[in-house]
């Protein structure tokens, strides 16, 4: 038996989540491609690519087809969306869903055109785009319906998106191309400038996960790591700690920081009120690096707490989207009001 099952897809940087209405997330995957670069041919989607990168032979890319919350290689992205819906699709057998898809708060109408694009090119029924600090305050368990002021900061891969949300609508919003993405980059060019060594972006992601942090305080943690001698051209391996990490992401969590100050002060003081009283939640993957959550409060004086799913908050958000669509639908951009938009 097929049947049609509304989806929800988290489209990020660094990963896709896709959840279905009534079953939850479903799938958990990297945002990576692997091709044959002659050809433009797939031979490899999500996990299975990851392992690839930074591994290939010259004829075969691994690559990340969004690039800031941004599609940045449109025919890769549709590959990789209809890889992710079919595989969903043949694990459950739906036929031709409707799907909510997030998208980052400041994304421009020729980018919502080209998701939404993607989208129905890979047999869904209809598209629906949902701002992702919306979905992430419905998936953290914010009601965002009620008159009162509910802030969320989703740091993701490629963006932050920082919004404050009453009666179900974004009041305040502002999104820096500031993210993960950003931090694992800022540490491969410390550690290059530091030890003359060069190392991989997986390799800076695990130093951020192991030792990182953005408020540090207690002892500092140590790790081991290994990349290639600049000036010898050969392996080695230096000891980093929580100091050098903390110091070498200075620059992309100001930006955060200076993205939540803005918001707050364009905010209205009742609602202001309200987020002093019920605290700024924080979701993605990126708000997991350890002490984010004190610097935001100490340099705002709000309190700041991590969401309990914050990388499947987005995800989540959606699937609420998808059971309140009926509700939800004029809110939601889709290929007519945005053609009417254009």
């Amino acid at each position: 038996m097929v049947w049609s099952t509304d989806m929800g897809i988290d489209l990020g940087t660094a990963t896709v989540l896709v959840y279905l209405k009534g079953k939850g997330v479903v799938l958990n995957e990297p945002s990576v491609v692997a091709i044959e670069q002659q050809a433009r041919k797939v031979l490899a989607v999500g996990e299975s690519a990851r392992k690839m990168l930074g591994r290939t032979p010259g004829n075969i890319t691994a690559i990340r087809p969004l690039r800031e919350g941004v599609i940045a290689d449109f025919d890769v992205t549709e590959a990789m969306l209809k890889h992710f819906i079919l595989k969903v699709g043949r694990m459950r057998r739906i036929f031709k869903p409707r799907v909510v898809v997030c998208i980052p708060a400041a994304t421009t109408s020729v980018e919502k055109k080209a998701v939404i694009e993607a989208v129905t090119r890979t047999g869904a029924k209809d598209a629906f785009l949902i701002e992702e600090p919306r979905a992430a305050a419905l998936g953290a368990g914010l009601d965002i319906f009620q008159p009162n002021g509910s802030m969320v900061v989703d740091i993701g891969g490629g963006t932050t998106d920082i919004a404050v949300l009453s009666l179900g609508e974004t009041v305040v919003c502002c999104s820096v191309r500031v993210g993960g993405d950003k931090f694992d980059e800022a540490i491969v060019r410390f550690i290059k400038k530091e030890y003359n060594l060069l190392i991989g972006e997986r390799t800076a992601e695990a130093m951020k996960m192991e030792v990182g942090t953005a408020f540090p305080e207690g002892p500092s943690r140590q790790m081991d790591i290994r990349g290639r001698d600049l000036v010898t051209g050969l392996p080695r391996s230096v000891p980093v700690n929580s100091e050098q990490v903390y110091r070498a992401i200075q620059d992309p969590l100001w930006v955060i920081v200076q993205g939540v100050r803005q918001v707050l002060e364009q905010t209205s003081p009742e609602l202001a009120g309200d987020i002093v009283e019920k605290g700024i939640v924080l979701t993605g993957g990126g708000a997991m690096l350890d002490g984010l959550h004190k610097l935001i409060s100490s340099e705002t004086g709000v309190p700041a707490y991590l969401a309990e799913d914050p990388v499947g908050s987005v995800a989540l958000g959606t699937g609420k989207a998808l059971e309140h669509l009926d509700r939800m639908a004029g809110t939601l951009i889709n290929s007519r009001n945005l053609a009417a938009s254009l």
